[in-house]
C-alpha cells in the first residue's frame, strides 16, 4: 500500500515492543514495506524513517508512527522538509552553477513547459546560485524525447540551457544511451507527488508549486542568509 493511503490509519499504529534499530526496521517493514533509511530523530526516543521517499517518525519501541512535518519551535525550521531536501539524489539532476554557487535550489521541469522556459531565462540572471534540475517529462511523448536528448548530451547543462532559453534542440539521443537516471528522475517526481512543472524546492525545505520570478527567488535566498 502506498504511504498516502495509510496516513489516517498510521496516526496511532501499534507494533510489537522492540529495542533497537534493526527491530524497529523489521516492525515497520512488516506494515509499511521497505524502509529506505532509518536514523535517530532530533527528539529523544524517536526514529526518523524514510519509506517510499517520504519521511515519517516512529517511537523507540515501535509502538507509534507519526506522519507530518517536524518543526523546531526555537528556529522556526521545518526539519522534515529540510531533511527531504538534503536527501534528494542530486546526481540525477542537471546542474548549473553561477557565481559562487552558494545559494541552492532544486527544480523539476518539463522541456516543453512554457513557465519552465520562463524560469530558465530568469535563472540566467541569478547571482551566486547552484540550480539542480530534475527532468520530469509530463507533457507527452515529445517531452520525453527532448528530455532523453538532453540527458544523453555530452554536456547536459549546456543542452538544457540552449533548449530552454534559445530554442536550440540537442542532437537526437544515441540508441545506446543509458536512460536509467532519467527514469529515476521521473519516478522521484511521482514519489514527491509533483503534479505540474515547474516545481521549486529551496534548502530550507520550502516547496513552490509553480513559477516564481527571479526577484522572488532572490528574496528567498536573502531570507535564508544567502
Amino acid at each position: 500500500m502506498k504511504l498516502p493511503l495509510l496516513a489516517a490509519a498510521l496516526a496511532c499504529v501499534s507494533f510489537a515492543a522492540v529495542a533497537d534499530e534493526a527491530d524497529v526496521r523489521r516492525a515497520l517493514e512488516a506494515r509499511l514495506g521497505k524502509v529506505e533509511k532509518i536514523v535517530k530523530a532530533p527528539i529523544a526516543g524517536m526514529w526518523e524513517v524514510t519509506v517510499d521517499g517520504q519521511i515519517l517518525y516512529a517511537d523507540d519501541k515501535g509502538t507509534f508512527v507519526l506522519i507530518g512535518n517536524l518543526l523546531d519551535m526555537k528556529t522556526g525550521k521545518n526539519i522534515t522538509a529540510e531533511r527531504q531536501f538534503t536527501a534528494l539524489p542530486l546526481e540525477l539532476a542537471v546542474k548549473q552553477v553561477r557565481g559562487s554557487g552558494k545559494n541552492i535550489m532544486v527544480t523539476f521541469e518539463d522541456p516543453n513547459c512554457g513557465y519552465c522556459k520562463k524560469l530558465a531565462k530568469d535563472v540566467l540572471t541569478l547571482k551566486d546560485v547552484t540550480v539542480y534540475t530534475f527532468l520530469l517529462p509530463v507533457l507527452g511523448d515529445d517531452s520525453f524525447e527532448k528530455s532523453k536528448a538532453i540527458w544523453c548530451a555530452p554536456d547536459k547543462s549546456k543542452a538544457w540551457v540552449d533548449w530552454m532559453t534559445a530554442g536550440k534542440a540537442p542532437p537526437v539521443a544515441p540508441a545506446k544511451c543509458d536512460l536509467g537516471g532519467l527514469n529515476k528522475s521521473a519516478q522521484l517526481g511521482a514519489k514527491l507527488r509533483i503534479n505540474g512543472t515547474p516545481a521549486i524546492f529551496f534548502a530550507n525545505g520550502e516547496r513552490v508549486p509553480g513559477y516564481i520570478s527571479a526577484a522572488e527567488i532572490e528574496k528567498r535566498f536573502s531570507g535564508m542568509g544567502g
